[in-house]
């Protein structure tokens, strides 16, 4: 009988001691995010996080877990990944933060094919960089080596935030009113929404067009499309300690038109005006180069506005000037209307 060689998981294509020692070399990296409350190692089998509920009358927890998506193809074609980690931890704090919640701890997972294949510290740099932002501790998480499920040096991300509101002080479009005032902050770029659109029109085939300029910039397609997803917690988190928000809205897929609904209260819409703003260069040069129509623009990408608030008329010009001192781009790009009847929630007034 024939000897047999022997077979191991490293053999098969997991090499766990590998997988180890890179996370062992991140410690102190991913230790950087630690908040006051946290009372556990990365290693564990779980993460510890003391809550200090005497902060909050009514204690109300607030989670969100989101993707980067095929940007991620962008950051390798760029073979630039110490940023992506940030969109990751922006695409899940900016959802929780809409309802007045603060971010208080993050969970990652990683999955590839090989971990010698990616660039592990960077995406960690990352993911890091988002936490320390957002003021979020990165408590733990997981590194899947999966041969057989990814390509070469594909790679997949995913994260989990939780955060804490008072029960109290929950922002749900509920008192959203007629006549309140809509103020939308300004977005870094595309973010990370409409990315399959983007590499079908750019890059069906071959990446040569990462080096070409877009038009009205300084800088090149590739540089553009990786700018990180902009992170709004810092500050909402520092004007609800001055004026109260009625509602807010994160612009990701679907842009304005469908997720601006999702806080508005029945028998009410949001009368918004484009020209109040000016879309970005790169949103231009997409719609331009793809020919892609108005409609599937608006639908699929923010077009240069990546957080809307709902303030009353008698705090918007104080909320804008103060969200102006904290160098965010400020917009006032429209108002609330009551309407007897139904129709959609968004009302393009530059349309008349």
């Amino acid at each position: 009988m024939d000897k047999k060689s022997k077979m191991t998981y490293k053999k098969a294509g997991v090499d766990i001691s590998y997988a180890n020692k890179k996370i062992d070399n991140v410690k102190e990296l991913i230790n950087k995010t630690n908040r006051p409350e946290v009372i556990s190692d990365i290693g564990g089998f779980g993460g510890f996080f003391s809550v200090n509920l005497n902060k909050y009358k009514s204690p109300v927890i607030v989670t969100s877990t989101d993707g980067v998506g095929t940007k991620l193809k962008i950051a390798s074609m760029m073979n630039k990944h110490d940023t992506i980690g940030i969109d990751l931890v922006a695409m899940s704090v900016n959802d929780i933060i809409v309802s007045g919640a603060e971010p208080l701890l993050f969970l990652d997972y990683i999955s590839t094919s090989n971990l010698k294949k990616i660039e592990y510290e960077e995406i960690l740099e990352g993911i890091v960089k988002g936490c320390e932002i957002s003021n979020c501790s990165l408590l733990g998480g997981e590194t899947a080596e999966m041969p057989g499920m990814y390509k070469k040096d594909d790679y997949d991300l995913a994260g989990f935030v939780v955060g804490m509101v008072d029960r109290d002080n929950i922002i749900d479009g509920s008192t959203i009113a007629d006549g309140d005032i809509i103020i939308g902050l300004g977005s870094s770029g595309v973010h990370s929404n409409g990315f399959s659109l983007v590499r079908k029109i750019f890059f069906p085939k071959k990446s040569d067009n990462l080096n070409v300029k877009v038009p009205g910039t300084k800088i090149t397609l590739g540089e553009e499309l990786l700018k990180p997803t902009k992170i709004y917690v810092p500050a909402i988190l520092n004007i609800l300690k001055t004026y109260p928000i009625n509602g807010m809205a994160h612009i990701t897929g679907g842009g304005i038109e469908e997720n601006l609904p999702r806080v508005l209260p029945k028998g009410t819409k949001a009368v918004i005006n484009r020209e109040n703003w000016e879309i970005p260069a790169i949103f231009k040069f997409i719609q331009e180069t793809g020919n892609v129509p108005d409609e599937d623009m608006w639908k699929t990408f923010n077009m240069g506005i990546g957080m809307v608030l709902v303030v009353s008329k008698k705090h918007s010009e104080n909320v804008k000037e103060y969200l102006a001192g904290l160098e965010e781009d400020v917009y006032e790009i429209g108002y609330i209307q009551k309407v007897d009847e139904i129709e959609p929630q968004v009302y393009w007034n530059d349309d008349e």
